[in-house]
């Protein structure tokens, strides 16, 4: 693979820059690692003489350098072949398979989140499901690419999940009907009331625009005034921080945005509004931004952005916790580093690394009949292992203080269901702005 592509894929890496190898500045091999340098090669030389199977070099290598960087922290990868194509084909969109965003964790697949209206999304599929078998094949222990590979297929063909959910005592099997996956990152509707709620699905290309073209259809629609808007993020992993920077700067019209602080002088930068869009589009007009704990990343920027400068008032859940910025470095034609090297801070100089982003107003998704389960097992940023550290060393008790039981918020999954609500977050955010006068919703002045 030619290393052009890898650049138009870079959009979809959480939180990514493109640096160019040629002014990303190698560092000098300290002299002093001689010695553990010896040890690596000493390793290699008895692997090759002793092992009891013959092993090639490219399999010796690449599990030295995965092991490398494996040690610095989960996000911080090598990428060639399958994992640049699979990149490449989910910036692109239009392929056939199931519309998953899973990794590797500790040897099992795990469902970062579905696609919304992807058919494993209509079939059951959650975020946080670990699968187990495919077609009834174990698939623990083995290898990401080959699960994906065996996932995708051809549109109107199933395939048997087994999954285990946190809070079941036994794995279930799901079957799920393949479908030609298109990736929508930006959907939108009119709610009742001249209410706008805008989904913000992923943080690919051209998602700044999307929002804008979005809150013009609205008011186009609307019968009067646009009397708010519910700006959506939940379960949004991220994606490119420049398209974090404009979307955030459609509702900004002064101040700092974010500011990335990496090891070096220069990889330090201040993001301010102003440089993409000029003014505020929705000027006047009230906004709740909703988040959860699948909100991480670039979602982030935006909701620490919004809620610092008092322009919105964020709902939902404590956000994932990823304040972590990846480069992209090319490793020759057709393979890349994806390095952590710099963290980021909202506007106030707060770090969401570990900590995430606390809600104004905390709403539990109570339409969501697995919530206690899930919840109890929900993982964040902090839950990874080899995570970076806040640079604050926030407690763990202090990142769960968020958990408390809010007694405003007490009917169940079943009640509320007969009464019609099947999203309770989105239900109290619009509720929240139908009742109140946009004064009383934060506006920035």
């Amino acid at each position: 693979m030619k290393f052009a592509p890898i650049i138009r894929s870079a959009a979809l890496v959480t939180a990514v820059a493109l640096i160019p190898a040629t002014t990303a500045g190698f560092a000098q091999v300290d002299g002093r690692a001689g010695p553990e340098f010896a040890k690596l090669f000493a390793t290699y030389q008895q692997i090759k003489a002793a092992y009891v199977d013959e092993v090639d070099n490219e399999q010796l290598v690449r599990g030295a350098i995965d092991g490398m960087l494996a040690s610095l922290d989960p996000h911080s990868a090598y990428l060639d072949g399958s994992d640049l194509q699979r990149l490449e084909t989910l910036i692109d969109g239009n392929y056939s398979g199931l519309g998953l965003s899973v990794i590797m964790d500790d040897g099992a697949v795990k469902v970062i989140s579905p696609f919304r209206g992807s058919p494993a999304e209509q079939s059951g599929v959650k975020a946080g499901d670990f699968i187990t078998h495919l077609d009834g094949k174990l698939i623990y222990g083995g290898d990401l690419d080959d699960a994906v590979q065996q996932m995708r297929g051809q549109a109107g063909t199933d395939i048997t999940l087994t999954l285990f959910r946190a809070g079941r005592d036994e794995p279930f099997d799901v079957t799920v009907t393949r479908g030609v996956i298109e990736l929508e990152p930006v959907t939108h509707e009119l709610m009742d009331g001249n209410i706008g709620h805008i989904s913000v699905n992923e943080f690919s290309r051209d998602v700044g625009a999307d929002v804008y073209a979005a809150w013009d259809a609205l008011q186009q629609e609307a019968s009067g005034r646009m009397n708010g808007l519910v700006l959506d993020m939940r379960s949004n992993p991220g994606g490119s921080l420049d398209e974090a920077v404009a979307l955030s700067d459609l509702f900004l019209d002064s101040g700092s945005i974010v500011s990335q602080r990496g090891r070096e002088r220069g990889e330090n930068r201040l993001y301010e509004a102003e440089s993409i869009f000029r003014g505020d589009m929705a000027k006047g007009v009230p906004i709740v931004v909703l988040i959860d704990a699948g909100s991480a990343s670039a979602s982030e920027i935006v909701a620490g952005a919004l809620q610092d400068h008092r322009r919105a008032l964020v709902m939902g859940e404590r956000s994932f916790g990823k304040g972590s910025v990846q480069s992209l470095l090319p490793l020759g034609r057709d393979a890349a580093l994806k390095l952590t090297t710099a963290r980021y801070y909202t506007p106030s100089g707060h770090s969401v690394q570990e900590g995430g982003i606390k809600p104004d107003i905390k709403v539990p998704q109570l339409s969501d009949p697995d919530l206690a389960r899930r919840t109890k097992y929900q993982m964040r940023e902090s839950d990874l292992r080899g995570h970076l550290v806040n640079e604050l060393g926030l407690k763990d008790e202090e990142l769960e203080n968020d958990k408390t039981i809010d007694p405003r918020f007490v009917k169940t999954a079943e009640e509320l269901e007969a009464e019609g609500i099947k999203d309770f977050q989105l239900h109290y955010a619009l509720e929240t702005l139908r009742r109140t006068t946009p004064s009383s919703v934060a506006i920035r002045k």
